[in-house]
């Protein structure tokens, strides 16, 4: 996939690896998707790379570069952002995927991304385990 960055972060998102599609997503040479990048990035707080992206951003012409993570993302204690703490909220609540994405109206892949994003920042590999996180009060955890 050497210099075929769609195909490249394509199979980095199937693969499940955010930071790697990011990177890839980074070396298009293109606003859009390198914007897409920034954005992964700093989701998942990876400033370091984030801030080289920033430069790319400015090479490339772009003069409203998004300045990272918002404060109530980098006041949450795992860096999770508000609609991450909401999919977290619906997940602890035993909610399927699908579930989440009609009552939140995204898509079923949007939903998968928010998930694995917040597993990924709580360093758990289940719903479950994220769902049984102390970040949610007593009431998210038994909502049904």
């Amino acid at each position: 996939m050497r210099g075929d960055w769609r195909a490249a972060a394509a199979a980095w998102e199937r693969l499940g690896d955010p930071y790697e599609r990011a990177l890839e997503l980074a070396e298009s040479g293109r606003p859009e998707p390198t914007l897409q990048a920034l954005q992964l990035l700093g989701g998942l707080g990876a400033e370091p790379a984030a801030l080289l992206v920033r430069r790319r951003l400015r090479d490339l012409g772009i003069t409203r570069i998004p300045r990272g993570p918002l404060p109530a993302t980098r006041d949450n204690p795992a860096g999770l952002t508000d609609r991450q703490v909401e999919i977290l909220r619906l997940v602890a609540r035993g909610r399927t995927t699908a579930e989440i994405a009609a009552a939140l109206v995204l898509s079923v892949r949007t939903v998968d991304h928010h998930v694995a994003a917040v597993l990924e920042k709580l360093g758990v590999s289940t719903r479950r385990e994220a769902a049984a996180r102390d970040l949610l009060g007593p009431d998210d955890r038994t909502r049904r």
